[in-house]
């Protein structure tokens, strides 16, 4: 499941959700402030945060096995709500898409360690 020189680093995953959730925070204010030509700027850092928000579930980050659990359950469901975005339909594929992107970085247990503004 990962590489077998790496142990799993559970507090290293969790800095990097919260490193990512204010990140998207930012982007969306920056977003905002561009206006009508950022809308999909908008909905994807909406989407970052929905996602960094949804890992953040006690112990879902503790084992590899448990947030690669966690990522499949979310990635199955068939609508993803949140409030505020410009385009449902866009946001829901932002969702997937940065799902699959950390579900990808999980098995890997590779990324987390790059807390810069874009990994």
């Amino acid at each position: 499941m990962s590489n077998p020189s790496k142990p799993w680093d559970g507090a290293l995953v969790r800095k990097w959700l919260a490193r990512r959730l204010d990140v998207s925070k930012l982007d969306q204010a920056a977003a905002d402030r561009r206006g009508y030509e950022a809308r999909d700027d908008y909905d994807k850092a909406a989407a970052e945060e929905w996602v960094c928000n949804a890992l953040q579930v006690p112990d879902c980050t503790d084992e590899q096995a448990l947030l690669a659990q966690r990522l499949k359950a979310l990635i199955g469901q068939e609508e993803y709500h949140a409030t505020g975005v410009y385009d449902d339909a866009r946001f829901e594929r932002h969702v997937r898409s940065h799902l699959r992107k950390v579900a990808k970085m999980a098995k890997a247990n590779e990324g987390f360690e790059k807390t810069l503004h874009h990994p």
